[in-house]
């Protein structure tokens, strides 16, 4: 909590920038809430900057690949830069999120491998992680297949469940700093 507080006001100047940028890219509000499921399944809402138009969560898939028009020019930038996730410092803060640990999932997925998120929940859910750097450009892995869907529910929500494990039977303070620093790397391009 006090490393996402830390962030919040270390960040404060590109996360005024992020929202003056999603204001000026069109009408709909500055922020996109979605809810996800936590620790112990409990629901709660993911804080992140809107990258799609007004609305878009209501037509399509909670899913995006890439090329989806759903997704607004300024939203592609916060996107690739992975700026639109920094709000969810605000969801550690309020304990819902780690800053490492899996990823929160939509229910809907998380009813396909309800036993594997029995485990998986069994931590709070966290804002990078394996399976967050592995996949760190998924819409770009989902444009490749016809059905979007099927694919990630087939081949990448599998592939990022094995990650969520691998990363839970190494858990540690120096395992937590391998994945922040590798995702600190992946975003600015080191590695």
């Amino acid at each position: 909590m006090a490393f996402s507080l830390v962030g919040l006001v270390v960040c404060s100047p590109l996360l005024l920038l992020a929202a003056i940028g999603v204001r000026l890219s069109g009408p709909g509000p500055v922020l996109f809430l979605h809810r996800r499921l936590g620790r112990e399944f409990l629901p709660f809402s993911v804080y992140k900057f809107r990258t799609m138009t007004a609305g878009a969560d209501k037509s399509g898939l909670p899913l995006t690949a890439g090329g989806d028009s759903r997704i607004t020019p300024f939203g592609k930038f916060l996107r690739k830069t992975k700026l639109d996730e920094l709000p969810q410092l605000v969801n550690v803060l309020k304990g819902e999120m780690s800053i490492v640990g899996p990823r929160p999932e939509v229910e809907k997925y998380v009813e396909l491998f309800k036993e594997d998120y029995r485990v998986i929940l069994s931590v709070r859910p966290g804002l990078t992680d394996y399976a967050a750097i592995a996949y760190r450009d998924e819409e770009a892995v989902l444009a490749g297949f016809a059905d979007h869907e099927e694919a990630y529910r087939s081949e990448i929500l599998p592939a990022k469940i094995k990650l969520y494990m691998e990363y839970l039977g190494d858990l540690s303070f120096f395992t937590d700093m391998k994945i922040i620093f590798a995702t600190a790397a992946r975003v600015l391009g080191v590695s």
